[in-house]
Order: C-alpha cells, then sequence, then structure tokens
C-alpha cells in the first residue's frame, strides 16, 4: 500500500463557524482551498469517493466589526493522512453589525397621464418595507422608491413595483434586503372636467363608381378627445363627433384622406384638429359565359390536316364586373398545339390566353378535344 502525495483532485469548500448572529461579513473571501496530502493508495481511494471526510473552517467567535485575517484550519476525519500544503492558509473577513430598519415606501411618479386625464390618489398594498445589512449601509439610505410611469394613461392602473433603496444624492444603495420587495400599486386615472373622450363617425356621401363596392371604412384615430370651457356642452355630446362630409361619387380605388371634424360651437379636439379615414374600393367579382369559342390550331404540319370535334367550346370567365363588360374579341384565345404530331387520333386540352390579367378562366367544356391528324388532300392539277 504505497504513499503517494499529490493535490486532491478537488477544492474543499470552506465552513464559516461561531458568526455572532448580530453580525454579517460584508466582503467576500475565498470560499475553498486546494490541499496537499500524504496517504497510502488506499486512503487515497476513500478520499476520493468520500471528500466530505475533508473539511476547511474558519472560526468567527469573538470577533467585532472590522477587518480580520482569519486562519483556515484543514480537517481530515480519516487516517493515516498527513497535510503537506494548502492555499490560502488564512483570509481576511470584513465583519460588521447587521442592522434593520423600517422605512416607509415612497410612490414616485414619471410622467403625465393622457390629456384630458388626472390621477387620483393611490393605495399601496404595503407603506413601509423593513430594511436589512450591514449597518454601513442601512444608515445610508434615506428613502425606499417605488416608481410608476404614468405617460399617456388614461384608465386605473393597477401594477406591482419593485422597491429600491436610496442615498441623499437619490444613488441606489445594493446589498440590503428589503421584506417586502415589491408593492402593489392602484391609482385611479379620472377624466378632468371639460373633457371627455368620444368615437369618430365617419360621413360620406354618393355612390361610388358602378361596378364597385365599398369595401371598408376606418378611421385613425378611433377616438378623440375633445374639450370645452362649458362642461354642460361636453356632457350635451351623444358620444361621438361626426367627420366633414367626403363625397365618394366616381371613387373606384382605395384612398386615404384627411378630414377635419364637425364640433359644435364652443367644443375643441384636443391634438391633432383632423382624422385619417381610411376607405377600400374594390370591384364588384362576377362571371361571363362565353359560348362557341373557336379554336385556332397551332403548329400543324403544311402535308398534314386536322379535324377537330367539337371545333368550337364553352368558356366561365371571372372577375372584376367592369373589366368583364369590357371584354371584347380578340381578349380571349383558345388555341390547340399539335407541334410535332403526326398523322394519329388524339386527346388535346385547350390552351385558354386573356390579355386582361385579373380574369381567370373558371370553366371549360368540354375539357379535351379531339384531332384527327390526316394527311393533306393532294391539289387536283388543273388542265
Amino acid at each position: 500500500d504505497p504513499t503517494e502525495e499529490r493535490q486532491f483532485s478537488q477544492p474543499i469548500p470552506i465552513e464559516v463557524i461561531g458568526l455572532d448572529p448580530g453580525m454579517m461579513v460584508t466582503n467576500d473571501p475565498p470560499d475553498q482551498v486546494n490541499v496537499v496530502l500524504s496517504a497510502p493508495r488506499s486512503i487515497w481511494n476513500q478520499l476520493t469517493a468520500d471528500p466530505s471526510v475533508i473539511r476547511a473552517v474558519i472560526d468567527l467567535s469573538g470577533l467585532e466589526s472590522g477587518n480580520h485575517s482569519v486562519s483556515v484550519q484543514v480537517q481530515i476525519n480519516l487516517r493515516p493522512v498527513q497535510t503537506i500544503s494548502y492555499a490560502p492558509r488564512a483570509i481576511t473577513v470584513t465583519l460588521e453589525r447587521l442592522s434593520t430598519r423600517t422605512v416607509p415606501i415612497n410612490l414616485v411618479t414619471r410622467g403625465d397621464p393622457a390629456v384630458g386625464f388626472q390621477a387620483g390618489l393611490p393605495t399601496l398594498s404595503q407603506t413601509s418595507t423593513v430594511i436589512s445589512g450591514p449597518a454601513s449601509l442601512v444608515e445610508r439610505v434615506q428613502k425606499v422608491e417605488a416608481l410608476l410611469d404614468l405617460t399617456q394613461v388614461f384608465e386605473t392602473v393597477n401594477r406591482t413595483l419593485t422597491l429600491q433603496a436610496v442615498d441623499a444624492n437619490e444613488s441606489p444603495v445594493t446589498g440590503l434586503t428589503l421584506t417586502p420587495d415589491r408593492v402593489t400599486v392602484t391609482l385611479p386615472i379620472n377624466q378632468k372636467g371639460g373633457y371627455r373622450n368620444v368615437v369618430v363617425k365617419v360621413v360620406t356621401s354618393g355612390e361610388v363608381t358602378s361596378g364597385y363596392r365599398l369595401t371598408n371604412i376606418s378611421v385613425f384615430p378611433p377616438t378623440v378627445t375633445v374639450f370645452s370651457s362649458d362642461p354642460l356642452s361636453i356632457s350635451a355630446l351623444p358620444g361621438y363627433v361626426e367627420t366633414s362630409p367626403f363625397d365618394l361619387t366616381n371613387v373606384k380605388d382605395d384612398l386615404d384622406i384627411s378630414l377635419p371634424l364637425n364640433l359644435p360651437e364652443g367644443v375643441s379636439v384636443v391634438g391633432d384638429q383632423t382624422v385619417l379615414v381610411r376607405v377600400g374600393i374594390a370591384a364588384i367579382q362576377s362571371s361571363l359565359p362565353l359560348a362557341n369559342q373557336e379554336i385556332t390550331l397551332v403548329g400543324l404540319e403544311p402535308n398534314l390536316a386536322a379535324t377537330l370535334s367539337p371545333d368550337t367550346i364553352d368558356l366561365i370567365l371571372s372577375g372584376p364586373l367592369p373589366l368583364l363588360d369590357a371584354i371584347k374579341a380578340g381578349d380571349v384565345v383558345v388555341s390547340l398545339d399539335v407541334t410535332g404530331l403526326g398523322r394519329g387520333v388524339y386527346q388535346l386540352e385547350p390552351k385558354i390566353e386573356i390579355s386582361i390579367a385579373e380574369i381567370k378562366v373558371e370553366s371549360v367544356l368540354p375539357g379535351t378535344i379531339e384531332v384527327v391528324i390526316t394527311f393533306a388532300p393532294t391539289p387536283t392539277p388543273r388542265r
């Protein structure tokens, strides 16, 4: 069982004993040591299997506030083992008296509610918190704050906020424990007298171009805040305000337009004086049957002849009604491609070409055409 000297394979955590419950360590001393041991191989096997038999301890019994150099004691509950060396052999520990203090919670608001609104009195789930930690840090704390952002709010606020301890310079004080460390705040937001939120109603006149339909009218913003020095004028509003009339006559495309609002005398809009109205226009979709459309042969060899059965087809087209109404001869071409085909009987699908992209083919009847290709008759010589 030969004796071996080597460094233990893993650092040993440092245990702290004897710390006065009223004291705390405020610095960040090393928390582990590396040890070099000499022991028989069989003992090394036991140490490796159960590292807990090696302890590193610092004893803080009887130490007061201040900086202390404390020796590290290595203890091994196994024999025979010799401690050759370990590092660090001593560590510096800063002790400070533990202090607690109850501090009221100060709600700090940032930003302003939306125009025409005002904040009421807040309600906090806790009015104070207990701060605990090193006495020097506790003494630095001037107040504990909860920050609430009210920017553009227009309805009652209910939020849970994180508490922050700050010093006399409004700088955060870290390293403390706050109990509780959060507070729930309820803050009513009320509309000021003479102000009111109302919806915007778009007023239109006229009709869109024939063959088109109105798909959508939307307004941005959908609500506005109005004000009057006479609260009765505001109360008399029906809950909405109308835009100036917008004429839809001959409109056939989507449109964005800014419109002013029609307001009673003495009533004004807070903010932008116009609203954006977005109008959606779409062509009415319809269908158009086309009967007996002639078929054009493409690619037939000069010495061949072809017979089609049937020699016409029926189509049903779909698309915007104004475009269907405007279709003329030549806009729709039906063809059969027989390029490279010799004598025989073929079932071919006709190709439909429409010069107007928005128009689609819904139906082709029949879907295939029988093509009989034969030799072209030889012309009879004239005498």
